[in-house]
C-alpha cells in the first residue's frame, strides 16, 4: 500500500511539473506569438510589409511552425512566427539570402519576385540562365537576383551552363563577351578564364557595377562566399572599399581581360549563331554567346526640371570624404538617399527634399540615424517638396501642402530618384520582358 502511495505520488509531482512546463511553454509561446503580431501590424503601417524584390513566400498549409526559418535568417525582424506559422515581417527589407527557403524542413518557403498586386519587369530566363534569345544569358540583378553573394553564383552557374552547350572555337570569335563588371560579371570573368572559354568583359562605368556607386563606408557583403579559381571569400561586415580592393586582387592575379568605362551599344545577332557586340568606343567583339551581368537600374531616373544637366548635378554618391563646406540638396527618400545624406552632413549643409510626407520602407538602422539627425536639428528635411528648377548658384523648390515656392542658395544636388530598367537595350538584343506578379525564382536545394 504505501509503494502504491508513492508512486502516486510520484505520478503525481511528474504530472504536476509536467503541467506547469507546458503552461509556462505555451504562455510564452502566446507572448511572442502576439509580440511578432504587433511587429507585423507596426510593418504594415510603415510600408514595410510589402516586399519590393526578392522575398520569402509561405505557404501557410505547408508550414508546421519549426522556426527553423527564423533561426536561419541572419537579417533581423524579416520572418516570425505568429499562431504556429511562419510569417513575414519586415518583407522590405529582405535582401534575399535565400536561407530560410534551404532551412524550411518541410519546404514551405519559396523566394519571389513581385506579389499579387504589385509586378516587376522580369527578362525570360530559364533554369540555365539562358534568355528566350538563344545565346544570351542573363545573371545577377537584371533577373531578379540582387545579393551579392547570389549574383555571385548566377554568374558561375551562368558560365558553367555555357560550357555543357559549348559551340566549336573559331578564328576571331569569343566563347563569350560579358557584360557587366558587377559580382556577377567579375564571377561570370574568373569561371570562363577556369573553363578556358575566351572571354571579354565590358563595363559601362567602373569596376564593381552598382558596389562602386555606393558611398565608400556602406557595409555591402555579410557572408561568406566563393569566387571561382580562387575559392572561399572569408569576409563579414565587409565595405565597397574591401570588395572593390578584393575584385582588383583578383583581376589582376588571373589577368582577366576587363574594359572600364566602356558601354555595349548593340548586341547584334549575325549568321551562324554568333552575336556582333558594339560599343561606345567604336570597338566590335564577335562571339558565340553574350551574359548579361548589368544592374536592373541601366540608367538614373531624371526629375525632368530645368538645370538639371549642370555639373553640379549627380546621381551617384563617390567619395563624400572629399566633399566639405558646400551647400548640397539630397533628393530622395529610399536608403541610398539617406545614407548619402548622413555621409555628406558631416562637413557640409545638408538639406533633403523628399516628394512624400513620411519616409516609408527604409532599413530600420537608417531610419533611426535619419530620425535622431532631425530630431538634433543637424539635418533639415523638406517634406512634400519638389524641385522645379536648378541654377548655377541657387534652385527653386516648392514645399509643403501649400505649394510654397522659394529660393535655395546652393552648390551641389545630389538625385537618388531610383533607375529605370534597360528596357529598350534588351528588347533590342531580342530579349521579352514581362511584368512579374509572384513569380518563383528557382533555386535548387
Amino acid at each position: 500500500m504505501e509503494v502504491m502511495i508513492e508512486q502516486i505520488i510520484i505520478y503525481g509531482t511528474v504530472f504536476v511539473i509536467c503541467a506547469i512546463t507546458i503552461f509556462f511553454y505555451l504562455r510564452k509561446k502566446s507572448r511572442d506569438s502576439k509580440k511578432i503580431a504587433r511587429k507585423v501590424a507596426f510593418a504594415k503601417e510603415e510600408g514595410l510589409f510589402e516586399p519590393v524584390s526578392l522575398h520569402p513566400y509561405i505557404d501557410l498549409n505547408t508550414c508546421i511552425g519549426s522556426a527553423a526559418c527564423v533561426a536561419d535568417c541572419p537579417e533581423k525582424d524579416i520572418l516570425g512566427i505568429v499562431d504556429g506559422k511562419a510569417t513575414v515581417i519586415n518583407t522590405s527589407n529582405c535582401v534575399g539570402h535565400g536561407a530560410c527557403f534551404h532551412a524550411c524542413p518541410v519546404e514551405a518557403i519559396s523566394l519571389r519576385i513581385g506579389t499579387e498586386s504589385r509586378g516587376v519587369d522580369l527578362p525570360h530566363v530559364n533554369e540555365n540562365f539562358e534568355s528566350n534569345s538563344k545565346g544570351i544569358y542573363i545573371a545577377g540583378e537584371l533577373g531578379g537576383m540582387g545579393l551579392i553573394k547570389n549574383s555571385v553564383e548566377q554568374g558561375q552557374q551562368a558560365i558553367e551552363n555555357m560550357v555543357k552547350n559549348k559551340k566549336p572555337s573559331k578564328e576571331n570569335v569569343l566563347d563569350v563577351v560579358i557584360i557587366g563588371a558587377g559580382p556577377a560579371g567579375i564571377s561570370a570573368s574568373l569561371a570562363a578564364k577556369k573553363s578556358n572559354l575566351s572571354s571579354v568583359t565590358l563595363e559601362q562605368d567602373s569596376l564593381g557595377g552598382t558596389v562602386y556607386t555606393f558611398p565608400r563606408a556602406k557595409i555591402v557583403m555579410t557572408s561568406p562566399m566563393n569566387l571561382p579559381l580562387y575559392g572561399k571569400v572569408k569576409l563579414y561586415d565587409t565595405s565597397k572599399d574591401e570588395l572593390l580592393q578584393l575584385w582588383k586582387q583578383v583581376i589582376a592575379q588571373y589577368s582577366l581581360k576587363i574594359f572600364e568605362n566602356t558601354k555595349v551599344e548593340d548586341i547584334i545577332p549575325i549568321e551562324n549563331e554568333t552575336f556582333k557586340i558594339t560599343t561606345n568606343k567604336g570597338d566590335e567583339y564577335i562571339c558565340n554567346n553574350v551574359l548579361l551581368a548589368i544592374g536592373r537600374r541601366g540608367s538614373p531616373r531624371k526629375l525632368g526640371v530645368p538645370g538639371e544637366d549642370l555639373p553640379k548635378v549627380a546621381y551617384r554618391l563617390l567619395e563624400p570624404e572629399r566633399i566639405s563646406g558646400k551647400k548640397i540638396i539630397v533628393v530622395g527618400g529610399g536608403d541610398s538617399a539617406i545614407e548619402s545624406a548622413l555621409l555628406l552632413n558631416s562637413s557640409n549643409e545638408v538639406v533633403l527634399s523628399y516628394r512624400k510626407d513620411k519616409f516609408s520602407r527604409l532599413k530600420p538602422k537608417n531610419k533611426e540615424n535619419i530620425l535622431n539627425a532631425i530630431n538634433s536639428n543637424s539635418l533639415e528635411v523638406l517634406f512634400n517638396s519638389n524641385i522645379i528648377s536648378i541654377g548655377e548658384k541657387n534652385l527653386t523648390i516648392k514645399t509643403g501642402e501649400n505649394g510654397t515656392v522659394k529660393e535655395i542658395e546652393n552648390d551641389l544636388v545630389y538625385i537618388f530618384a531610383g533607375g529605370e530598367l534597360p528596357a529598350s537595350f534588351l528588347q533590342k538584343a531580342g530579349v521579352e520582358i514581362t511584368k512579374r506578379f509572384g513569380h518563383i525564382v528557382k533555386k535548387y536545394k
